[in-house]
C-alpha cells in the first residue's frame, strides 16, 4: 500500500507508519490504537489517518458533505453524544473515524456494524471491566547485562546491534576471545556459524539464527511486554467473560486460563516468579555476605563459651619458647583449644550451608571459606567467598535465562492473540457506546430511498423524531413528524420549535449518513451529497457581510442537485422587504434543481407573494395560549401557513374582551 496516497499522510508520517508490524491491517481495521504506536503519531492523529484510509477505500473525494459551520457543529454534537457513552479513551478516539458520507458502500458498512452493535447489552459489569482496558504499549528498551552476543563479522555486528538492542554485542577473533567473554557474562551467544563445535569453559552457545529468534535470544523483551500490559490484559479477559464473549461462537482470541497462568509467572519487573530453585539461588547471592558474617559470629560464640568453661595453663618454658618464636596469643591458645576451634569452624560451615541452602557441590566452598590457621575472632577467606558468589550468580542467571526462555515460549504463542483480545475489548466499547446511544434516544436505523429509487420521493421523512440536543430531559421531548421533498418554507410562532426542528433534521441526516441509528421511530431519506445548514444570524449584516452572504448563496444554488439546505431566519440579515425577495429568489433557483431545502421564516406570506412559483409552506401551529403559555403542535403541518404569536394574542383578546378594536386588528392578519 502506498501510505502517502492516504489523504493527509505525508512522507514523514508514512515513514512512521512503515515502522509498524502491519500498517495495512491497522488501516484496514481502523485500529486507532495500533496506528498510534507509530513514532510521533498521537491517538487523535491516528484517528485522522484511519478516517483518511477509509475515505480512500470507499473512493471518496475528501468529505465535503458537511458544507457549513453549523452542519459541522451538528456532527460534533452527534459525536459528543456517542463519546459520552464510551468508557475507554480508545473508543472515544475510535468514534472519530465515523463521519457523514455520501458513499453507498461506506454507509452500508457502518450500518452493518451498527445493526450488530444495537444487539449488544450494555451491562454495567462489562462497563466496569472496560475501565481498566487500554491499548497495549511497548515497554522501553531494557538492558540485559548478564548475556551478550559475539561475532567476528562487522556486518553481523551492526545487524545484531539493531535487531537486539537489549544485549551487548562483542567483536571476537578466536576461541580465546570467546573464552574471555565467558568469564564476564553468564551466557555468551555466538552468532557466527564458523564457531560451531566450539569447546570452551562457561555457558557459550553457538546460534547462527539468534537474530531471527528474538524470543529465545532475549526473552526479556516478551516478558517486559506482558509485564507492562498485565492490568490491561487481565481487564480484557474480564470484559470477555462479563460480556459472555467466552461462550458460544464468540470465543476470545486468547485462551484466558493460559493467559492468566502465564501472567502469574512474571512479576511487574518482567522477572520470572514461582520457581523454588531460582528463588534459592537469588536469595543465596543476596544473602551471601550476611550469611558469612553470621557464620563467623556462630564460630566466635562457640569459642567464647569454650574459653569461659576451660582453665588454660601454659608452662613458663613453653610460654617463653613460643614468644621467642614470635607467636601471637591466638597461637598460644590454639594448642589448648584446637578441638574446640575445629568444632567452631564446623558450626560456621554448617550455618553457612543451611542459611544459603547450598547444594553439595556448592557446599564445598564452605570448607574453603572457613579453613586455615586458628584466629580469634574467626576470620573467613575472601577468595572462596568471591568464587562462591561468582558460581551462585552464574547459576542464578542461567536458571533465570532458562526460565525466561521457557515462559517466553509460552507467551510467544499468546503474543498475537492478546493483541486481538484487547482490540476486541476496546472495539466492544465502541459497539456498546452505539448500543447505549440507540437505547437512550430510542433510535432506529434509517432507510435510504429517493435518489437511488425513482419510485420513492427524494428528500426526507421523519416519524416520531425526538432531538437529544434540546436542553430538556429526553423523555420530555415531544415527538415530531416531518417530511420534505423539494424546497419548502417552514412557518410558525416564536418559540414554537422551528429551529429545533431544523436541528432534528440536520442531526438525523448527519447520523444517517454516518451509518448510525437515528433518534426517531422511522426515517426514510435520500443520500445527500452535501448538507448546508445556515444558523440564524445574530443581527443585521453590514454591507460587506451582506454581500459575502449573497455570494455564499450564489455558490450554493450553482449545481445544487443532491444537496440538503437548511436555513434559519435568513431575513434577519437585512430589512424584511429585501429579505423576502432574496429568499424567494434563492428558493426559485433551488426549485429548478434536485435539492431539498427547508427555510425557516416569519415572512412566509411575503416570500410566497414575491416568488415566481408556488412555494410549499409548512407550519408549526400553536393550539393557543393557556395561562400565558403557548401550546404548540410540534409536528409541522403540510401546506399550512402557521399563525404568528401576535395573531394568537389578538385572537385571545378578541374572544375574551370583545370590541371592534380587537376584531378589526384580527381581520388584518
Amino acid at each position: 500500500m502506498d501510505l502517502e496516497a492516504i489523504p493527509g499522510v505525508g512522507a514523514k508520517t508514512a515513514r512512521a507508519l512503515g515502522e509498524l508490524d502491519d500498517p495495512e491491517a491497522a488501516l484496514e481495521a481502523g485500529d486507532v490504537a495500533a496506528l498510534a504506536r507509530a513514532p510521533g503519531v498521537t491517538e487523535g492523529r491516528a484517528a485522522q489517518i484511519a478516517r483518511g484510509a477509509i475515505r480512500r477505500r470507499h473512493e471518496e473525494d475528501g468529505g465535503r458533505l458537511l458544507a457549513t459551520d453549523r452542519a459541522r457543529e451538528v456532527y460534533r454534537d452527534a459525536i459528543g453524544l456517542l463519546r459520552e457513552r464510551t468508557v475507554t479513551d480508545y473508543a472515544a478516539k475510535r468514534l472519530e473515524t465515523f463521519y457523514p458520507s455520501a458513499s453507498v458502500s461506506r454507509i452500508e458498512e457502518v450500518q452493518a456494524f451498527a445493526a450488530e452493535a444495537m444487539e449488544r447489552d450494555p451491562d454495567p459489569a462489562v462497563r466496569e471491566a472496560l475501565a481498566d482496558v487500554e491499548p497495549l504499549s511497548d515497554p522501553g528498551t531494557l538492558r540485559v547485562r548478564e548475556r551478550c552476543l559475539a561475532t567476528a563479522d562487522a556486518e553481523r555486528y551492526a545487524a545484531a546491534e539493531e535487531a537486539v538492542p537489549e544485549l551487548s554485542v562483542e567483536i571476537v577473533e578466536d576461541a580465546r576471545d570467546i573464552s574471555e567473554l565467558s568469564r564476564s557474562y553468564a551466557t555468551v551467544i555466538v552468532i557466527d556459524e564458523e564457531f560451531a563445535g566450539l569447546d570452551v569453559d562457561g555457558d557459550v552457545r553457538v546460534r547462527p539464527n539468534a537474530l531471527a529468534e528474538p524470543a529465545e535470544t532475549v526473552p526479556e523483551r516478551l516478558l517486559a511486554f506482558f509485564a507492562e500490559n498485565r492490568e490491561a490484559l487481565l481487564a480484557a479477559a474480564r470484559v470477555h467473560e462479563a460480556a459472555g464473549l467466552d461462550e458460544g461462537e464468540m470465543n476470545p482470541a486468547a485462551d484466558l486460563d493460559a493467559l492468566r497462568d502465564a501472567l502469574a509467572r512474571v512479576d511487574e519487573a518482567g522477572e520470572v516468579v514461582g520457581d523454588d530453585e531460582y528463588d534459592r539461588l537469588a536469595d543465596a547471592v543476596d544473602d551471601l555476605d550476611a550469611a558469612v558474617s553470621a557464620a563467623e559470629s556462630v564460630a566466635d560464640d562457640h569459642l567464647r563459651a569454650a574459653i569461659r568453661e576451660q582453665d588454660v595453663t601454659i608452662e613458663g618454658q613453653d610460654f617463653l619458647s613460643l614468644v621467642e618464636q614470635g607467636a601471637r596469643v591466638d597461637s598460644l591458645l590454639s594448642r589448648e583449644l584446637a578441638d574446640e576451634y575445629d568444632e567452631a569452624l564446623r558450626k560456621a560451615r554448617e550455618h553457612l550451608v543451611d542459611a544459603l541452602r547450598l547444594e553439595p557441590s556448592e557446599a564445598d566452598f564452605a570448607e574453603r571459606i572457613f579453613a586455615g590457621d586458628p584466629t580469634f575472632p574467626v576470620e573467613h577467606a575472601e577468595e572462596p567467598v568471591s568464587r562462591l558468589r561468582t558460581e551462585l550468580t552464574a547459576a542464578r542467571d542461567q536458571r533465570a535465562a532458562a526460565l525466561k526462555a521457557d515462559l517466553a515460549a509460552d507467551l510467544g504463542e499468546l503474543r498475537d492473540p492478546v493483541e486481538e483480545l484487547v482490540r476486541d475489548a476496546l472495539e466492544l466499547d465502541v459497539e456498546l457506546a452505539v448500543a447505549r446511544f440507540a437505547r437512550d434516544f430510542d433510535c432506529t436505523l434509517p432507510e435510504f430511498v429517493g435518489s437511488d429509487d425513482d419510485a420513492e420521493p427524494s428528500g426526507f421523512a421523519i416519524e416520531g423524531g425526538r432531538s437529544p440536543l434540546l436542553d430538556v430531559p429526553f423523555d420530555e421531548v415531544e415527538p415530531v413528524d416531518y417530511a420534505v421533498s423539494g424546497a419548502t418554507l417552514l412557518s410558525g410562532v416564536n418559540s414554537g420549535g422551528k429551529t429545533s426542528t431544523l436541528d432534528l433534521v440536520a442531526l438525523v441526516v448527519v447520523l444517517a449518513q454516518m451509518g448510525l441509528p437515528v433518534p426517531a421511530e422511522e426515517v426514510r431519506l435520500e443520500r445527500f451529497e452535501e448538507v448546508h445548514y445556515y444558523a440564524k444570524s445574530q443581527g443585521t449584516l453590514d454591507a460587506g457581510a451582506f454581500e459575502a452572504t449573497l455570494r455564499d448563496f450564489g455558490d450554493l444554488v450553482d449545481g445544487a442537485d443532491g444537496r440538503l439546505v437548511l436555513v434559519d431566519e435568513l431575513e434577519s440579515i437585512t430589512e424584511p422587504g429585501a429579505s423576502a425577495k432574496i429568499i424567494a429568489g434563492i428558493l426559485e433557483a433551488l426549485d429548478g434543481q434536485d435539492a431539498t431545502a427547508v427555510f425557516v421564516s416569519h415572512l412566509a406570506r411575503e416570500i410566497r407573494e414575491a416568488a415566481g412559483f408556488d412555494i410549499a409552506v409548512d407550519g408549526i401551529e400553536a393550539v393557543g395560549l393557556v395561562d400565558g403559555e403557548l401550546r404548540v403542535n410540534r409536528s409541522p403541518q403540510k401546506d399550512h401557513l402557521a399563525r404568528s404569536t401576535p395573531e394568537l394574542i389578538v385572537e385571545k383578546l378578541a374572544d375574551d374582551r370583545g370590541g371592534e378594536f380587537y376584531a378589526d386588528l384580527l381581520e388584518k392578519f
